[in-house]
């Protein structure tokens, strides 16, 4: 919004300055005026409508914008080339000493150098030229086409017409000519007809007719300086009108879409034709086909190279990239090659490997065959059984029958050894009664195992001595002794419980009676023990 130049303003005279700026933009309210009386646009910013404050704008105005420094002096008119202004009759002074002119000295004359100067002749004064002085701008110093009319390159358009004209007429005169020449020879008279002397006529009749008034699409017609300026060419469509137009080729709404702006329908309007009848199958067609086809190939190249890393650019370096995708063209057939020469030399090539027989090729041979009156086949060749297209009867690992000729146990075997393991090696009878052991010695284990598991084994408890050796039997224990031990070892325990009641300086003592350990054994805490969690 185009403003005066900043003030303060109040926060209530803030509110409403943004409200009309919010309507102006809605369309709710006028536009704003400048000094000239023209709308300012509501939706250009701030600081493009905001004058410098050095320009003491008190209206709202876009002038600052605008080119509001013009110099009058400055102007856009060129030299008057050739132009003459005085003539003298005899030689002044100063003037040139060759031809006469006072606008420049005998070292910048142009003319031919005389013998006698015009100084000592004063005879064929030349006239002074026309010199003009301007003040250019910063434009106009730099503007390599100033001075320039466009009319003067119009006398070498027609140099070229008059050439193409010129060519036109000979081309003209040598195809009249050639035709005269073979209506005159009298070689074809018997074997030629009315109707190749009436066409022959026609061809003669065509070329003499004026090449104006022929239908000459490539003739291109030029008008220089009209009315909107510059220069025009206009260019005959180069279509034949006794062809159907491509949006006619198909009448359906649903077919290819037309752009009537450009004159292209990129889709083909009728793909179910026959494609040996079609004359247009699309826009595209030329897309997918020729020189169009290599350069996407070779632009899509050049994204793959460039993402992988390589220094490589279609637009920078066009003939880089072209030798690149050339090199990648000639390394991908190496390696096509390669890996066709590999597979051939691995699994062998029908095409190269000896021809059949000749009576497989005719479908001949010498085997002889009796049929009956039905057609079926009496003697000299069995019915063949149909076969599936896998291998059948291949026995492999020494096995004598195929797999899955035996069944147990929900699992397919072998019938000759009765194993499961696919490729496993065939061991006969011997395998059989190996394997009939093993299951008997398990089934034996088997049942061992359940026996001993229903008789539970009692285990024999042990005192341990002191220090971790069996208690002997005849190991007798001090009762008070022990007492005393058991009633330290409740303490012990108490103060491990509550550390806070553990005194400052503490006791220690290294020896250890056997109704101390008893004591130990009998308060420890066994953890395979069903009422541990009731002791304490």
């Amino acid at each position: 919004m185009a403003t005066a130049s900043a003030s303060f303003k109040s926060r209530e005279d803030h509110r409403k300055q943004l409200e009309l700026e919010e309507a102006r933009k809605a369309g709710l309210a006028p536009a704003e005026v400048d000094e000239d009386g023209k709308e300012i646009n509501p939706h250009i910013p701030q600081y493009m409508s905001s004058a410098p404050w050095y320009l003491n704008a008190e209206r709202p105005s876009l002038k600052h914008q605008r080119k509001w420094k013009s110099d009058p002096n400055y102007t856009k008119s060129w030299y008057d080339r050739g132009a003459k202004i005085y003539q003298a009759d005899r030689y002044r002074k100063g003037a040139c000493e060759n031809c006469g002119a006072m606008t420049h000295d005998k070292k910048s004359c142009m003319e031919r150098p005389r013998k006698v100067g015009a100084k000592w002749t004063s005879m064929h004064i030349a006239p002074d030229e026309k010199i003009e002085t301007f003040e250019l701008d910063y434009d106009g110093k730099r503007d390599r086409w100033n001075g320039y009319d466009a009319s003067a390159y119009f006398r070498v358009i027609e140099q070229y017409e008059a050439r193409d004209e010129a060519r036109r007429k000979y081309l003209k005169e040598e195809q009249l000519k050639n035709l005269e020449e073979k209506n005159n020879k009298k070689d074809d008279e018997d074997s030629g007809s009315d109707d190749d002397d009436d066409d022959d006529f026609l061809k003669v009749d065509e070329a003499k007719v004026d090449e104006s008034k022929q239908m000459d699409f490539a003739k291109v017609e030029k008008r220089v300086r009209t009315t909107g300026g510059g220069s025009t060419g206009t260019v005959r469509n180069l279509r034949i009108r006794e062809d159907t137009a491509k949006y006619l080729l198909n009448l359906d709404v649903n077919s290819a879409y037309y752009d009537p702006k450009t004159r292209s329908m990129r889709e083909d309007p009728v793909p179910d034709s026959d494609p040996n009848e079609k004359f247009y199958e699309g826009d595209n067609q030329n897309r997918v086909s020729g020189q169009a086809l290599e350069f996407k190939q070779l632009n899509i190249h050049a994204w793959e190279a460039f993402e992988k890393g390589q220094d490589i650019h279609m637009q920078a370096a066009p003939s880089q990239a072209e030798l690149l995708f050339k090199n990648y063209k000639i390394i991908k057939d190496k390696l096509k090659n390669k890996t066709k020469d590999t597979i051939m030399e691995k699994y062998g090539n029908a095409a190269s490997e000896e021809a059949l027989p000749r009576e497989l090729l005719l479908g001949q041979s010498e085997r002889e065959i009796e049929y009956d009156r039905a057609g079926r086949i009496i003697r000299g060749q069995e019915a063949a059984l149909p076969k599936s297209k896998y291998e059948e009867d291949v026995y492999i690992n020494n096995h004598t029958t195929v797999w899955g000729s035996w069944w147990k146990d929900h699992q397919w075997g072998y019938k000759c050894c009765k194993q499961t393991i696919r490729n496993s090696y065939c061991t006969g009878s011997a395998g059989i009664e190996a394997a009939e052991a093993a299951t008997k010695l398990l089934k034996t284990n088997m049942a061992r195992k359940e026996a001993t598991d229903d008789m539970p084994v009692q285990h024999e408890e042990k005192r341990h001595a002191t220090w971790g050796t069996e208690v002997p039997d005849d190991l007798v224990l001090d009762k008070r002794l022990l007492a005393e031990a058991l009633k330290k070892e409740d303490e012990r325990k108490k103060e491990e419980r509550d550390e806070r009641k553990r005194k400052y300086n503490v006791k220690w003592e290294d020896e250890i009676t056997a109704e101390d350990m008893e004591a130990y054994r009998m308060k420890k805490i066994h953890h395979d023990d069903p009422m541990k969690d009731f002791l304490h």
